[in-house]
């Protein structure tokens, strides 16, 4: 195989555990490593194929891990912060790249990750040589809460509990609450707005959503692309919802493959 995964548990400068899978590509010498970021509910093997898939198809290295709380890595507490995602995008990620010793990236975001890599890509500077987000957010719009309210009532109704159990096992009702609590918290979603980042990301940036997505309204794309400049492009998917790597793998492949090798 073109690519040699090693499972990693990384230390951070404050002691806690960073899981983490490192995929090394015969051809990744010299190539930025293409870092995938979960989302609010994420887990390395939800990213299903998709992360193989592009690095084989690019010839990068590539690097999926889970953020604190998530799979093996060290646990959260609740409350969460209303910010909690700006100290993962100013900190945490460059910690973690560093334990990793990973130097330049393309960063990979989907929903809360990509949050994160545009944070993290304001923050980082010439680290990043590009950035993709998918169903990222700036602000909590009526969508997105909505899609929230509607999540809690299918947690506690239906099978969803089961279901994310297979990735989170025990940690499952911490981590739904630790997304839905925060979000749906007056103070959370009134105050939340990270627009101030985007005009110090400098790298081209491909910021995706489907165009049926339920957690955001189809603003936040062209909001980010504002905010970032004339380096960013807009991407809406047809037939596709909140992820769009697993709805619509194919088209998301040719446009993300497409992309990056103009960075390479």
């Amino acid at each position: 195989m073109a690519i040699s995964w090693a499972d990693r548990m990384l230390t951070l400068p404050d002691g806690q555990k960073i899981h983490a899978k490192h995929g090394i590509h015969s051809q990744g010498a010299g190539k930025p490593t293409l870092v995938f970021l979960h989302e609010a509910l994420g887990h390395i093997r939800m990213w299903k194929t998709f992360p193989e898939q592009l690095a084989e198809q690019l010839g990068c290295n590539v690097f999926v891990n889970e953020r604190l709380g998530y799979g093996e890595s060290s646990p959260i507490t609740l409350p969460r912060a209303d910010d909690y995602l700006v100290p993962e995008g100013e900190q945490r990620l460059a910690e973690t790249l560093d334990a990793a010793g990973i130097d330049k990236v393309i960063l990979i975001g989907h929903s809360d990750g990509g949050t994160v890599a545009l944070i993290g890509a304001a923050t980082l500077g010439e680290r990043v040589v590009a950035m993709i987000t998918e169903a990222a957010h700036i602000y909590a719009d009526h969508l997105t809460l909505k899609g929230i309210r509607e999540a809690v009532e299918l947690y506690q109704t239906t099978n969803l509990p089961e279901r994310l159990a297979r990735y989170h096992g025990e940690r499952t009702d911490l981590l739904f609450r630790a997304w839905s609590e925060t979000w749906l918290r007056e103070s959370c979603h009134q105050n939340m707005d990270f627009r101030p980042w985007l005009k110090d990301i400098r790298c081209p940036s491909l910021i995706i959503q489907g165009k049926q997505d339920q957690y955001g309204v189809p603003e936040q794309v062209t909001d980010i692309c504002s905010g970032i400049g004339d380096h960013a492009q807009p991407c809406y998917v047809d037939n596709c919802g909140h992820v769009p790597h697993l709805e619509a793998p194919e088209a998301v492949l040719e446009v993300m493959e497409g992309f990056i090798r103009d960075q390479l």
